[in-house]
């Protein structure tokens, strides 16, 4: 089984989406973001996974980068 993650990061905050599931989780770097996405998949698929079934899980990462326009005073 594949579990595809949308990861951003904004705000100081990592957070990440499941797609096709309703798995939601954030964390405050990026190792812990990785770890509550491991614990928050098996949640979610604790009664549906065999004993021995690999669970794969693929993060993208899309990271919002703001402009600031700055002005010189020459």
């Amino acid at each position: 089984m594949i579990v595809r993650f949308e990861t951003t990061y904004e705000d100081g905050y990592w957070s990440a989406s499941a797609v096709g599931y309703s798995i939601f989780t954030d964390g405050e770097t990026f190792e812990e973001l990785l770890k509550n996405i491991e614990e928050a998949v098996l949640l979610y698929f604790e009664d549906e996974v065999e004993p021995g079934e690999q669970i794969t899980i693929q993060t993208q990462i899309t990271h919002q980068v703001h402009h600031v326009a700055t002005s010189s005073g020459c």
